[in-house]
């Protein structure tokens, strides 16, 4: 068995993984918080093993990828212990997940990263520092919660009109391809009626604008339709509802895969079965 972790600058996320085989996959997932990578390295293999009675000596190795990986210097627990670059984890992942060997990924996490996977060569298109760290941070200033769940709760009461400015707000036309509900300028209002609600799903729809945007470009320059969306914003379903808007308007597609936030700790996991000696 082999054991993957992402080490996030947030939060680490572990899988295990059965070796060898025609088709290894998933086994078990959970997710640890800590202060350091080590810790936080440790914590997720501890609790990987206790909560689900996996012995030691079953361990082949343990692969790390992420934010923290180079802070880990020597073997953990004994075990031996290897660093996979965290953009090839995303593409082998997102390939497993998807089931598919030439797709563009949106990894949504405290920031994004885009890249084109495919079997042959995984490259890194670029990204954002606009993420999950991007709703937490503005949320702590601009609203009485930084906590994600009661973000999200609050958001998905809010009213877009009261903050952002409109299409409809300047013209009384559509525009393009735009239609007149389309967001001119993200905080452009910012009416002084603007309750809380309206300014977390600002905050949510600004990010995720941005996210499925970028995203749409990318695929139109790589001629694909499509978009998988991974890492821990593909669980968001205020997000998914901003995404399907951009699906309308772009006519590309978001994909959501089954253990989307477990990609990149996949795709540790999976490295030497995906790119054999």
């Amino acid at each position: 068995m082999i054991i993957g972790i992402d080490i996030g600058s947030t939060t680490t996320k572990a899988v295990s993984i059965e070796s060898g085989g025609a088709s290894p996959g998933l086994i078990k997932k959970i997710k640890t918080r800590a202060v350091d990578a080590v810790t936080s390295a440790a914590g997720a293999f501890g609790k990987m093993l206790v909560e689900n009675d996996i012995p030691i000596q079953d361990i082949e190795k343990i692969m790390i990828t992420g934010a923290g990986a180079s802070k880990i210097k020597n073997d953990l627990f004994g075990i031996s212990t290897e660093k996979v670059d965290e953009i090839r984890a995303i593409g082998i992942g997102g390939m497993f997940l998807s089931g598919r060997e030439n797709i563009i990924i949106a990894n949504i996490g405290t920031g994004t990263a885009i890249i084109d996977a495919r079997r042959e060569s995984i490259s890194h298109l670029g990204g954002s520092g606009v993420g999950g760290g991007t709703i937490l941070g503005l949320a702590k200033k601009l609203l009485p919660t930084s906590e994600f769940n009661g973000i999200m709760e609050l958001a998905e009461k809010g009213n877009l009109s009261q903050v952002d400015l409109l299409l409809e707000d300047i013209m009384e036309t559509d525009i393009s391809f735009l239609n007149k509900e389309s967001t001119a300028s993200n905080f452009g209002k910012m009416l002084d009626t603007a309750k809380n609600e309206d300014i977390a799903l600002g905050i949510v729809n600004l990010v995720y604008q941005v996210i499925g945007v970028m995203s749409v470009f990318a695929a139109k320059n790589k001629n694909t339709g499509s978009v998988v969306v991974t890492g821990s914003g593909s669980n968001n379903p205020v997000g998914k509802k901003i995404l399907s808007v951009i699906t309308e308007l772009y006519s590309v597609r978001f994909e959501y895969p089954v253990d989307a936030e477990y990609t990149t700790a996949l795709g540790a996991g999976l490295f030497r079965q995906f790119f054999r000696p």
